[in-house]
C-alpha cells in the first residue's frame, strides 16, 4: 500500500499543526480553547509559539487540539 492510499482518509493529512493552531485561535480565541481543553499553554500567556512548541512535546494535548480542529472543520461542514 503506498502513502498516498493510507493517507487518503486522514483529513489531518498535508495541515500543519501551526495551522490547525490558528484556524483554532481566529474561530475560539485562547479563552474559548482553554475552556474546551484543559492546557496551561492556552491559560496562562498564551502565544502561538508557546502553544506549538508545547503541542509538539506532548502527543495527548496534540491529540486533543487534532480533534478539536477536526470537530469545528465538521460543524463548519454542517453549515
Amino acid at each position: 500500500m503506498s502513502e498516498a492510499e493510507k493517507n487518503k482518509n486522514n483529513p489531518l493529512h498535508g495541515v500543519k499543526l501551526k495551522d490547525i493552531l490558528e484556524a483554532l485561535v481566529k474561530n475560539y480565541g485562547f479563552k474559548e480553547l482553554a475552556n474546551r481543553i484543559d492546557i496551561r499553554c492556552f491559560m496562562f500567556d498564551p502565544t502561538i509559539n508557546s502553544s506549538l512548541k508545547f503541542l509538539r512535546k506532548t502527543p495527548w494535548a496534540r491529540t486533543k487540539v487534532e480533534d478539536l480542529y477536526l470537530n469545528m472543520i465538521d460543524e463548519e461542514s454542517k453549515n
